[in-house]
């Protein structure tokens, strides 16, 4: 265990999600003297802009984790991550089983039903690319990596929305591509829907507020939601 007396406080926080931006203006805040680290993956190429110090990109597994803890003086782990994000969250606990540094784990709760959700439940990408009815006009609410997984869905128009455009065209038959960030409101994601006339929602369980708004505008319209559900 790393000997933090009379060691200045310095935090990592893995991050990329809404929860962990505002975590990070918290502490910033309120440990002036600590010095606060959040690391992103670097999926987002302008990242909205984040209190403390900023780190981007992955760090090597477990092991090049653990050496970023020693070699930076980390006296504390947050893991506020996606809740998707299985494979940092795993390396989180092992480094800081390794290292000796505290991990505190902040990933949001999933979402639950309420009336007049009309969801179907999968467990994996792959089973939501498959239930998708033909002739679909489904709105993808994912990340850009996920989505050639749909390319064999060539009776289905998709929308997709991303918040960089892609670097290479989207291996999708038929599609149409929407570029910025989910509606703050679910009178805006209405107003999307409709003006594409989308009849499914195809989208993970990842909770919390920042992405809740097209579930609202989805249960307000009466559409059906293929939801991957999280298998914590």
């Amino acid at each position: 265990m790393p000997d933090s007396a009379g060691a200045q406080e310095t935090i990592l926080i893995l991050g990329g999600t809404r929860e962990a931006a505002k975590l990070a203006r918290d502490l910033v805040a309120a440990k002036p003297q600590a010095r606060i680290i959040t690391s992103l993956a670097g999926r987002t190429k302008e990242p909205a802009p984040l209190a403390g110090e900023v780190r981007t990109g992955g760090f090597g597994g477990v092991e090049g984790l653990a050496g970023y803890i020693r070699n930076t003086g980390i006296t504390q782990l947050i893991d506020a991550t996606h809740p998707f994000a299985r494979q940092i969250s795993v390396n989180a606990v092992e480094a800081a089983r390794l290292t000796g540094v505290p991990l505190e784990i902040r990933t949001r709760k999933p979402w639950t039903r309420q009336p007049g959700d009309i969801w179907t439940e999968v467990e994996s990408l792959e089973q939501a690319r498959d239930v998708i009815p033909p002739r679909a006009r489904v709105l993808l609410a994912l990340g850009s990596q996920h989505i050639g997984l749909f390319a064999s869905r060539g009776d289905v128009h998709f929308v997709v929305r991303m918040i960089d455009p892609p670097e290479t065209p989207l291996d999708l038959p038929d599609h149409a591509l929407v570029l910025g960030r989910p509606g703050d409101t679910a009178a805006i994601e209405t107003m999307l829907l409709i003006a594409h006339s989308i009849t499914h929602i195809v989208c993970r369980n990842s909770g919390g507020t920042a992405a809740y708004a097209k579930i609202e505008a989805a249960r307000d319209l009466g559409l059906p939601v293929i939801i991957v559900s999280r298998q914590d």
